[in-house]
């Protein structure tokens, strides 16, 4: 049996609300096409996908006393999925999502990530014993989970979203990471980004660009390029990154060389977009690598 990965922090209850076009910021009212609720945030997101393509998740996060933090857990409640909960007395994570058909978004974080005073890793630091890696993501208190997985001596991927360059909250897991994903979507230097942390030791760096697909380097100096593969219809773009993620990192797992890692990443992240859920309907790894084989976008 595979041995889990483990994953540090992201869950929320969303309200996605999807519109012609994104509103300027004058004053109006606006009638949306649709609005719905669901589970968000990157742990879920990376959670739901990696599940699906058949690799068992630890998934430490923090919610709520309220109806929401339910809401969470019934989402999350997959064989493949053990939740490690910290319960806090800050609501459980939300946001509202403005929606364009393009997949624009705007996110208001209506009630911010809780920042708890202490955290009990007692737990997870017993899942790190047998875990095939650490992910660890950039909320502020998941920080002192990359001291964890170093003294567990276990590799730590980290995912590091919009980051613009500059954005100091950032560097903690710059620093401790072995694998690093970011977008493009705020760092039009990218690839200056990614030669300067494979020179300061990183084994890969990942960045993605949307519709215009991703490139990766390796420590070797290898550099790749992965057009984004069309599909016929957008649904919802929430969770495309972290389903790229995990077919990347699937793949890795699994033996496969960088180029069909990529794949498995464009792969899975075009199949998120057709979808309302962080993860489609029916997703398997064997359904990601039969796309793949016969071609058929």
């Amino acid at each position: 049996m595979n041995k889990p990965i483990v994953i540090i922090g992201g869950t929320s209850l969303d309200t996605i609300i999807q519109l012609d076009s994104l509103p300027q910021p004058v004053p109006r009212t606006i009638w949306p096409n649709e609005s719905y609720r669901a589970v968000g945030s990157t742990g879920a997101g990376k959670a739901l996908n990696l599940s699906a393509l058949g690799r068992r998740v630890i998934l430490h996060t923090l919610l709520g006393r309220d109806t929401e933090a339910s809401l969470v857990r019934t989402a999350l409640d997959h064989p493949d999925i053990k939740l490690l909960v910290e319960t806090t007395d800050t609501p459980t994570e939300q946001h509202v999502n403005l929606m364009d058909p393009h997949g624009g978004r705007v996110s208001l974080f209506v009630q911010p990530p809780a920042e708890p005073v202490a955290v009990d890793w007692a737990p997870t630091i017993s899942a790190m014993e047998d875990c095939a890696l650490v992910v660890v993501n950039i909320l502020g208190y998941a920080k002192p989970a990359l001291a964890l997985a170093r003294n567990a001596a276990k590799p730590v991927w980290t995912d590091l979203h919009d980051y613009d360059g500059h954005n100091p909250h950032h560097q903690p897991f710059i620093d401790a990471a072995d694998v690093i994903f970011l977008s493009s979507d705020n760092l039009p230097d990218y690839r200056d980004f990614m030669e300067r942390v494979i020179d300061n030791g990183k084994e890969l760096v990942v960045c993605t660009h949307g519709s215009a697909g991703a490139t990766l380097l390796s420590r070797d100096g290898e550099w790749l390029e992965q057009p984004a593969f069309p599909v016929s219809q957008v649904k919802d773009t929430n969770g495309a990154g972290d389903a790229f993620f995990s077919g990347f990192l699937c793949g890795y797992l699994e033996g496969e060389n960088l180029q069909t890692c990529l794949q498995l990443g464009a792969a899975c992240g075009a199949l998120c977009v057709t979808s309302r859920s962080l993860a489609v309907e029916n997703l398997s790894l064997q359904w990601l690598q039969d796309h793949l084989r016969t071609g058929g976008w």
